[in-house]
């Protein structure tokens, strides 16, 4: 398990109708905070500020097609060359991280095609090095950029 400190996103909120939204810096909307987009936007704030992963070069909730199906993968980070390079599934925190997130992961995985995995809920951050699919090993931190 990886450990990852949430406590230090900076998350631009805002109050309108009675609802609460996030500022999203990668798509430049707000959104409407739900449980599963806080996750999300924390791990994005992490991910820039802490790990220095470049704004460029992550894409969020981008379609995909899927075994003839129209999906959405939360997050995507690519490397130099502009290849998948980390293939990132974001669960609220009331959601186990389980077999059957891996499952989704790893659904959208045969389309992506990225060297690592992250699954995470906030309270549970799994990372995975996948660049040899026959030798998947488990990581305690995510890689550097």
């Amino acid at each position: 398990m990886v450990a990852i400190d949430f406590s230090n996103a900076q998350l631009q909120l805002k109050n309108e109708n009675g609802k609460v939204y996030v500022l999203d810096s990668i798509r430049k909307k707000w959104l409407v905070l739900t449980p599963e987009e806080h996750i999300r936007q924390c791990l994005l704030q992490y991910l820039i500020n802490e790990m220095h992963y470049p704004i460029a070069k992550i894409a969020v909730e981008k379609k995909i097609l899927v075994n003839g199906r129209t999906k959405r993968f939360d997050i995507v980070v690519y490397n130099q060359q502009l290849t998948p390079w980390i293939l990132i599934e974001c669960k609220e925190p009331s959601v186990p991280i389980n077999d059957s997130v891996l499952f989704q992961l790893l659904t959208y995985q045969r389309t992506i095609r990225s060297d690592f995995w992250v699954i995470t809920n906030g309270h549970e951050t799994f990372c995975a090095d996948a660049r040899d699919p026959h030798n998947i090993q488990w990581m305690h931190q995510l890689p550097p950029y």
